[in-house]
């Protein structure tokens, strides 16, 4: 006797699915943005001078896989500037308290929007008691990251992958309907008519 699920069933598989998938993103603390053509996103944090700052980041989806990076300061001055970079890590410390922004720039894209992965690192405000442990989270943090964009990168090369695989369908298809349409003409071709 087969079984089907019934729709709360599936409704209650599909949620777990959706939380599992939201506690994967959640755990690796990464963010994903759209970056829409024409546009700029910015990010802003509050921090005091000599506290350690990071972004990493890596544009999944869209285009090139290309996008312009920009860090400033409270004080409008550029820390670090990137055009059209697929990928990067910067780790700076705080010039001076005030908020800091990182903007992702799409205005050099004419319709293409970029999906784009990034975390942003803040670390403790200095103070007088030096942690032993500091490189630890800076470990893990590094270490979630390339979990997160070797997941990119794996859904990368299965959708190469799928779309491969149709193409080569197709083709075959495509060979054998010209195989079948020469077979038949020269059939037809080679028949001999006769006139009564």
């Amino acid at each position: 006797m087969m079984k089907t699920l019934s729709p709360i069933c599936f409704q209650t598989q599909s949620l777990v699915a959706l939380v599992l998938i939201l506690g994967l993103v959640q755990k690796s603390m990464a963010y994903f943005i759209t970056v829409d053509a024409h546009a700029e996103e910015c990010f802003f944090d509050k921090v005091k001078m000599g506290t350690k700052m990071g972004l990493m980041f890596e544009v999944a989806e869209g285009g090139f896989l290309d996008i312009d990076v920009r860090i400033e300061g409270p004080d409008g001055k550029v820390v670090h500037q990137g055009e059209r970079e697929s990928n990067g890590k910067y780790t700076f410390a705080a010039h001076m308290d005030g908020v800091y922004k990182y903007c992702f720039s799409n205005q050099m894209s004419t319709m293409t929007p970029k999906i784009v992965m990034f975390s942003m690192d803040v670390g403790e405000s200095p103070s007088d008691n030096t942690n032993a442990d500091g490189d630890e989270p800076s470990v893990k943090h590094e270490q979630e990251y390339m979990s997160v964009r070797d997941r990119i990168h794996r859904a990368i090369n299965e959708n190469t992958n799928s779309r491969v695989v149709m193409w080569s369908f197709f083709e075959a298809l495509v060979l054998v309907a010209m195989t079948l349409g020469q077979v038949y003409y020269l059939k037809r071709f080679f028949e001999v008519r006769r006139v009564v």
